[in-house]
Parts: structure tokens; C-alpha cells; sequence
């Protein structure tokens, strides 16, 4: 077994399962002011913290995280510092940044890197995490639902260069990720929406009955339904976190699932700007393309695609890009990590809760379900 679930009143766990590297996924509702002595339980000997937070939640979170520790932990030295919100800070510029600020801070070995936001601030610190002193703790307290049902677990971090997304990084499993789903209550709509199409994401590729529960409870979910809300967060985590246990570092192809839609994803992003399209806008779409190329392949029927459509405008995504440009979009693709010999390789359903890497796909199928989805 690669996860591990127990709950208790609204308050869960997820194990992760790595050997030496476990970690807890500690998941709750109203309990941020218990974040502190769980990160003291996970890591006794803590004496030096440094948090770094997205400026946009700089206040309250990172504040209130800031305070419990002076509070809770009098013996525990806090440096902090915030990074400006958005995609363009996965930099090298700002990576430098933070190096240079964790030495004028003091840091050395036994420092430990809190990173408080979203995807952006998790891979960002987490690749900090992983580089300076060749690596030293750090902890994952994700603000947005993207970043607690995805990208703060499995221990990716990495930056963006100007032409190419997260090409630069390394794995680093965090000691903790601690997750409140009632954090999410000060997240804009769009950015709290955005983060369902990871959810959505799961049970495609990995769970049937998680896709149908959600299919019955999206309306629940696009209202912020507590209960609901911490249960895909549950779901999401148990499946992210089993197939990082399958394959850390994807030596086995296993993991790659997890790149369902990433593919035109990304090339979305860096054919349309960084920031003009948030993550999760961004792989939504990418799914409708992957899912009608698999339908183009004659892999799925059409009510596959229909199911994954109708739950993605349910969950009001977008699953159409106006300004999708194929000419752009290729030369970006084949760039992409899966790419192997030249060819183009996808990671495309075969039913809902399963998904193959599948390979040396002509790159005018490609171009057709870009324009198919304008």
C-alpha cells in the first residue's frame, strides 16, 4: 500500500508511503491554529523557520502563522518574506533571491522552509528547499485547492524558464503538508474553480467512483460546500499520493499519469502568456483536447469525452481556447518531457479512472483537435 487514510469529526491524514522520505498529509477545517504544533511534532528539532508566503496571503495566513510561533514556540528563530503573486516569480531571478535572503538570514542545515501559498510559492520554496546547503527541510501550507490536491504533494519543485514550463527543478519530498480547506474562503472564485479541474484530473486517470461522486456533487463543490470540499480534497490526495508511492521520481512511466492534459496545458500557457490563463483554466482545456484526441485515436467512445466535458462546465472551466494557435503550440510540445525520439507521446484516457501513455501520435491529429477546441 502506497497511501494510508484515517480520519476523525473533520479532521483526516494521508500517508504518503516513501520509505525513509513518508510524510503526513494532515487535512481539517478551522484548525490553522494547530498547524504549529503539528509541524513541531513532525520536526522536534526545529529552532530555525523560514517562511516564505505569496504576497496575497502574506495576510492572514502567513502572519497568523508568523505569530503562532513566537507564541507556541519562543525557542524557534522565524525569518520571513513574501514573493510577488504569479507565474512569472517561478524565476531564476527570484530563486537567486531567496537564496541570497536565506544566507543574509542565517540559514544553514537545519533550517527549515515553510512555504505558505499556492503552486507558484510551493515549487518555487520547495526548489530552494531542495538547493540550498544541497537540500534542507521544509514544509507545504498550501492556500489554494490547486495547491492541496496536487502540486503540494509528491515532492516536485521547480522553476520556469522564460520559454519552457518547470523545465528546471528537482524532487524534494516536503516533511509535512498541512491543509485547511477553510483558508480557502478568502480565495477569488476563479482561482478556487481553477483548482477543480485537478480534482476533476483524479477521477479520470485514476478513480471511476471518485468521477461519478463528482459528477453528483459538482454543484456542492462549485458552492464551497465544506463537507464536499474537504472530501475531493481527501480523494484527490489518497490518489496523488498512491501514485507518487508507485513511482517517485517516474522511473516506471506510472507517475506520468499524473500529466493528464499537462501536455497541451502547458503549451497553452507559454504560447499565451504566463498569467493570462491560470493553471487549472489551462489544464481543463488541455484535457478536452487530450480527451478528444483520444476519441480521434478511436480509443474512447464519445460518451467518454461527453462525461469529462459536461463535469468541466459543470464545474464552470472553460473547455474552449479561442486564440489556440497549433503553429505555436507544436514546437512548444515537442519540448515536453514525454517527448521521446522526436515523437509526440500523450497521456490519454482508455475509460473514466483510467489512463496510457501513448506514443509517435502524428502531429496533424494534434493540430486538428487544437482547432476542434477554439
Amino acid at each position: 500500500m502506497n497511501s494510508e487514510r484515517s480520519s476523525s469529526g473533520n479532521q483526516s491524514c494521508v500517508r504518503v508511503q516513501l520509505g525513509d522520505r513518508s510524510y503526513d498529509i494532515q487535512i481539517s477545517s478551522g484548525e490553522v491554529g494547530r498547524f504549529i504544533d503539528l509541524i513541531l511534532e513532525a520536526i522536534p528539532d526545529l529552532s530555525h523557520a523560514l517562511l516564505i508566503s505569496d504576497e496575497a496571503v502574506e495576510s492572514p495566513w502567513a502572519d497568523q502563522l508568523k505569530a503562532a510561533f513566537e507564541q507556541k514556540a519562543v525557542t524557534v528563530r522565524v525569518s520571513d518574506t513574501s514573493v510577488r503573486s504569479g507565474e512569472g516569480s517561478k524565476s531564476i531571478e527570484e530563486f537567486n533571491r531567496l537564496l541570497q535572503w536565506i544566507l543574509t538570514e542565517g540559514g544553514d542545515r537545519k533550517s527549515v522552509v515553510v512555504a505558505v501559498g499556492g503552486g507558484v510559492i510551493g515549487d518555487l520554496a520547495g526548489y530552494v528547499a531542495a538547493s540550498f546547503a544541497r537540500g534542507v527541510r521544509f514544509v507545504q501550507v498550501p492556500t489554494t485547492l490547486l495547491a492541496m490536491v496536487d502540486s503540494s504533494v509528491g515532492g516536485k519543485t521547480g522553476i520556469n524558464l522564460p520559454t519552457a514550463k518547470n523545465m528546471v527543478g528537482a524532487f524534494w519530498q516536503p516533511s509535512l503538508v498541512l491543509i485547511d480547506s477553510d483558508v480557502l474562503s478568502t480565495l477569488p472564485d476563479r482561482s478556487y474553480l481553477s483548482g477543480l479541474a485537478e480534482v476533476v484530473k483524479y477521477g479520470v486517470i485514476d478513480d471511476a467512483d471518485f468521477f461519478v461522486w463528482l459528477e453528483a456533487n459538482a454543484l456542492h463543490l462549485v458552492n464551497r460546500q465544506s463537507d464536499a470540499v474537504r472530501y475531493a480534497i481527501e480523494k484527490s490526495c489518497e490518489s496523488k499520493a498512491r501514485v507518487v508511492g508507485e513511482d517517485e521520481r517516474e522511473t516506471s512511466g506510472r507517475r506520468a499519469i499524473l500529466n493528464y492534459g499537462h501536455t497541451f496545458a502547458h503549451a497553452i500557457e507559454a504560447t499565451c502568456g504566463y498569467g493570462k490563463l491560470l493553471h487549472g483554466e489551462a489544464v481543463s482545456i488541455g484535457m478536452e483536447m487530450a480527451a478528444r484526441l483520444a476519441q480521434r485515436l478511436g480509443l474512447v467512445s464519445d460518451d467518454l469525452l461527453q462525461r469529462q466535458t459536461r463535469l468541466l462546465v459543470e464545474c464552470r472551466l472553460p473547455v474552449v481556447l479561442p486564440e489556440a494557435d497549433p503553429d505555436q503550440m507544436l514546437p512548444v510540445m515537442m519540448r515536453d518531457k514525454k517527448v521521446e525520439h522526436g515523437k509526440l507521446r500523450f497521456i490519454l484516457p482508455s475509460q473514466i479512472g483510467a489512463v496510457d501513455l501513448v506514443g509517435d501520435v502524428e502531429k496533424d491529429f494534434v493540430r486538428e483537435v487544437i482547432l476542434e477546441t477554439r
